[in-house]
């Protein structure tokens, strides 16, 4: 018998995108209140066996989780304004260049330039690394109360909700409709905002053991190092998923799920409806049925974006 797969997605703009064993499904409302589908075949298996391995398959889902989760977004830009124009693909990578410089800037640079001011009375390399850390956490929490008050991200953090709360009905085995969807919380363990908490704690361990370094250093492997400590991230986050009840996973993934009262809001009705039809359209490219997978269920733990 086949491991069941544990479903993952993300929100997008008025809507919500649902990945499964074979491929993602994106629901969007369009202006007229029509609910636009879109379903994409991804082909998990064909990947080599080493792609697979742990620690580089923890990269290798971080970089599929940006291209399709590009896609998505695309798609529902696309379907939620109305307009006939697509985006291109330059405007696509544009935005991507943005959106990667943004993040170097505001997480690596800022942080190590603070760092830099606090050396000169500070000597301790590991008390230097945790002040970093939680300089970048602070910026990142700082960030995102700012944003969740702009009128459009507080629609895409309550999808986000609405995503959270689907998946958690199917995994406790409930009829998918609203009336049992509603009452389960926002809040889940498998998050990407607990991921993002988890390679910040990563990221400060594995930078101590680099020793002291001077500035443009300490920038240039951070960046080198990304993809490493995302991959070391990854393995810890699956596993502080699997372990629910071991004292120390609990505690790395608390943070996570506080900091998720910030990106996840709670949906409305319609929004709960875009969410279902997307995880639906998911479950029928795996030809799965809508119910039956439950607390049990075993195999890779998507992520719940």
């Amino acid at each position: 018998m086949s491991e069941r797969h544990n479903y993952g997605g993300q929100a997008v703009l008025e809507g919500v995108m649902m990945r499964g064993r074979k491929g993602m499904a994106v629901a969007v409302r369009k202006p007229d209140g029509q609910i636009s589908m879109y379903k994409k075949i991804i082909g998990q298996d064909s990947k080599p066996a080493f792609l697979k391995m742990p620690v580089i398959r923890g990269v290798v889902n971080f970089v599929d989780t940006l291209v399709i989760g590009m896609d998505a977004l695309m798609f529902s830009a696309n379907e939620a304004t109305g307009q006939d124009e697509k985006l291109s693909g330059w405007e696509v990578a544009l935005t991507l260049l943005v959106s990667l410089g943004l993040f170097i800037g505001l997480f690596i640079v800022v942080p190590n330039l603070i760092v830099g001011l606090v050396s000169r009375i500070v000597g301790g390399v590991i008390l230097l690394n945790l002040i970093e850390g939680m300089l970048r956490l602070m910026i990142f929490a700082l960030y995102l109360y700012g944003i969740s008050y702009m009128k459009d991200i507080r629609r895409l953090f309550a999808y986000h909700g609405a995503e959270h709360k689907v998946i958690a009905a199917y995994e406790a085995d409930e009829p998918l409709d609203k009336e049992h969807v509603k009452p389960h919380t926002t809040l889940h363990k498998r998050c990407g905002t607990n991921f993002l908490l988890i390679v910040m704690f990563v990221s400060i361990i594995t930078y101590s053991l680099l020793g002291k370094q001077v500035m443009i250093e300490r920038i240039m492997t951070r960046i080198v190092l990304l993809p490493l400590v995302a991959g070391l991230a990854y393995e810890l986050f699956k596993l502080a998923a699997r372990k629910e009840n071991n004292p120390f996973l609990r505690a790395i993934s608390y943070p996570g799920l506080q900091l998720q009262k910030l990106t996840t809001k709670e949906p409305d009705d319609g929004m709960i409806e875009v969410a279902l039809a997307a995880f639906k359209g998911a479950l029928e490219m795996d030809g799965e049925p809508e119910s039956g997978l439950g607390a049990s269920a075993k195999g890779e733990e998507g992520p719940v974006s």
